[in-house]
């Protein structure tokens, strides 16, 4: 029997079967368990959740005397019930970046935390639960939705010690906003996501020393790294139902379209077009965040570079619609104008690749900085246009980032 109770009814040895509200308003990052300890159910208190549903064919009872708010006889109706909250309470209209920015580093505070638990649970032999992040990625995908550079953009700003954790709410983004532009079903757009997420589960196997060495990894020490996305596929493997797509990209985003690739070196149309967008997004990620070996490039640079490797390491087509996704100059990339002033790109405008929305704060004429002013390079009347890219390491503005996203520091 499925009930639906208050949460001051809950109570320890309760199966928690799903939460009647956003996956945003609780602090959980799955469903689907028995209650163990009594601090679970304080913060389910703490948080904005009123009521919950609970299976008692898996768990305890509401005590004698108790009433339910309701009961149900079949997981479809608890599903309907929960899809109608959903629907009701989904924001997808489009919004401006620095409107977005609160909403998105909020979700990739606590992306993180669920991706930790994720690795943390796999590296203990727990079975991997794919459904859990099925909420994570709706909320991820809903965010690219009502502004697609905000959260991707937020979530470069990972630290070294971050990276592992948030490169995978990166890619995830990364994948919903290249399977939006390739014009893909919503179906297949939402297993892009999950696919993205997962993908690179099989680190959570690799040794830390290895995986967060501060240098240049030995022949042994890749070796070793090489067998991540087999190592992945084996733990999602674990799980029950888990969407053939996701098993495909973990196990196949490090091919390349020449053969080069692993595990396998697939090559071509050997290559699914999942696996060929995982290649992509993950790449772009890991060349433009900080890592215990390097600092991470420009945006518009390391899209540059990417294009000399395309030949080669990525299929054309996947390549050409994951730039139009991020735009030819990504947020947070530094752009010099024809008027010679310096700025950091804050937003794509839809009208143009090469026209985003500029916040210009440093004249090159007489170096100095200047009263920060934000210019949309898309309006008619533009008389300025982006002339080239900048290289921050040569300017090292110290407030770069905090420039474009408004943040001190990157929120988690």
């Amino acid at each position: 029997m499925l009930k639906k109770i208050n949460v001051g009814q809950l109570t320890v040895g309760m199966h928690l079967k799903e939460f009647c509200g956003s996956w945003m308003e609780h602090p959980f990052w799955r469903t689907g368990f028995v209650i163990v300890d009594a601090k679970d159910i304080d913060s389910i208190h703490a948080s904005s959740i009123k009521e919950v549903w609970i299976d008692c064919s898996k768990g305890l009872d509401i005590a004698q005397g108790q009433t339910a708010v309701s009961a149900a006889e079949s997981d479809a109706q608890v599903d309907a019930e929960l899809q109608q909250i959903q629907v009701a309470t989904r924001e997808l209209a489009p919004v401006t970046a620095a409107v977005e920015i609160e909403r998105a580093a909020k979700i990739c505070f606590q992306s993180k935390q669920a991706v930790i638990s994720m690795f943390e649970e796999a590296r203990m032999g727990k079975a991997v639960d794919t459904g859990g992040a099925q909420k994570l990625v709706e909320e991820i995908t809903d965010s690219v939705a009502r502004n697609p550079g905000a959260l991707i953009s937020l979530a470069r700003l990972k630290t070294a010690d971050d990276y592992t954790y948030m490169h995978s709410v990166a890619v995830c983004a990364m994948m919903v906003a290249l399977a939006k532009q390739l014009g893909l079903s919503e179906e297949e757009t939402r297993s892009a996501g999950l696919a993205g997420l997962m993908h690179d589960l099989g680190k959570a196997m690799m040794p830390m020393d290895v995986l967060n060495k501060p240098g240049k990894l030995t022949d042994a020490e890749f070796a070793i790294i090489k067998t991540h996305p087999v190592e992945g596929h084996r733990l999602l493997l674990t799980g029950s139902d888990v969407d053939p797509m996701v098993l495909d990209v973990c196990l196949h985003h490090h091919e390349k379209t020449d053969g080069s690739g692993y595990p396998k070196g697939l090559k071509g149309d050997e290559i699914s077009l999942f696996a060929k967008m995982g290649a992509v997004c993950d790449v772009y990620d890991a060349i433009t965040s900080n890592r215990p070996y390097k600092l991470g490039w420009d945006p518009a640079e390391s899209l540059r570079r990417m294009a000399e490797w395309a030949n080669g390491h990525f299929d054309g087509k996947v390549f050409q619609a994951f730039v139009k996704s991020l735009g030819i100059y990504p947020v947070g990339s530094l752009v010099r104008l024809s008027s010679g002033r310096l700025g950091v790109v804050m937003e794509q405008t839809g009208k143009s690749l090469t026209t985003p929305l500029v916040k210009v704060f440093f004249s090159t004429k007489s170096n100095m900085r200047i009263v920060p002013t934000i210019v949309d390079l898309s309006l008619p009347g533009a008389v300025e246009k982006i002339a080239g890219r900048e290289d921050p390491a040569k300017w090292r503005f110290p407030d770069l980032n905090e420039l474009w996203s408004g943040l001190q520091k990157a929120p988690w």
